[in-house]
């Protein structure tokens, strides 16, 4: 398995590569500010072939390459329903002030292709089985994708802005939720094998058993899924 990830742009966030090995056909997830040129750079490195760009959810800071990209390749990209009136708005995704001046030029809009993700789907592409799973929360269209165990690594779940080293997602932008996002987390992270890697949007990877171990959020939902209250949850903002 290849996983070839770099952080991009203004508010440095990962993009991936994904594919069974080098010089096969690959998924790229997530090419936002400023992603473009890292991901041919790492398609000319590996002999990569993009099939598809697949979207954890919609914030300009994850999409706001999508248009070149799959315009430069040919390639469809898969996003929630509820997130993508973003990459066409994407003040309406984050508020007129916050972020929008980092960005400086961009291009938005949709590419020729958009594909709408379904919770509970399998997307089967580049010869990868990838399992989506809805996470509202920080967005209402907020979405991770799994990738089973294989023979050379541990399951792995990216997470967007679910999850990440001790944190989670803002909540303060429209449509974000904090108790949506415990919901997920209960639903969608805790369930999962304390082997499973975490390739989170703005950190290195963790794993579930580690943020089981340290993170107050997994905590916070754990506990609420045995039927405490959630009211007094770590609340992130700015």
């Amino acid at each position: 398995m290849l996983i070839a990830g770099f952080p991009a742009g203004a508010w440095g966030t990962n993009c991936y590569l994904v594919a069974p090995a080098a010089g096969e056909e690959c998924v790229i997830i997530d090419p936002g500010h400023q992603a473009a040129p890292g991901v041919e750079e790492a398609i000319r490195k590996h002999r990569l072939k993009p099939v598809a760009v697949v979207l954890t959810h919609g914030h300009i800071d994850h999409v706001a390459s999508v248009v070149p990209v799959c315009g430069a390749h040919d390639v469809p990209a898969w996003i929630h329903p509820e997130d993508r009136y973003m990459m066409s708005d994407p003040e309406k995704g984050i508020g007129r002030t916050i972020g929008m001046p980092l960005m400086g030029e961009l291009t938005v809009g949709e590419p020729d292709d958009v594909k709408e993700l379904t919770d509970g789907a399998k997307l089967d592409l580049a010869g990868l089985e990838l399992t989506v799973a809805h996470a509202p929360g920080h967005t209402k269209g907020s979405v991770t994708f799994g990738l089973p165990e294989s023979a050379d690594i541990p399951p792995v779940m990216f997470s967007g802005d679910l999850l990440f080293a001790g944190s989670v997602g803002r909540t303060d932008f429209p449509g974000g939720s904090m108790d949506d996002m415990l919901e997920s987390l209960a639903r969608v992270a805790l369930p999962l094998d304390d082997s499973t890697v975490v390739l989170p949007g703005h950190n290195d990877y963790t794993t579930i058993g580690q943020e089981r171990a340290t993170n107050p959020y997994l905590r916070q939902a754990a506990a609420g899924r045995q039927g405490h209250s959630a009211v007094d949850a770590p609340r992130r903002g700015m």
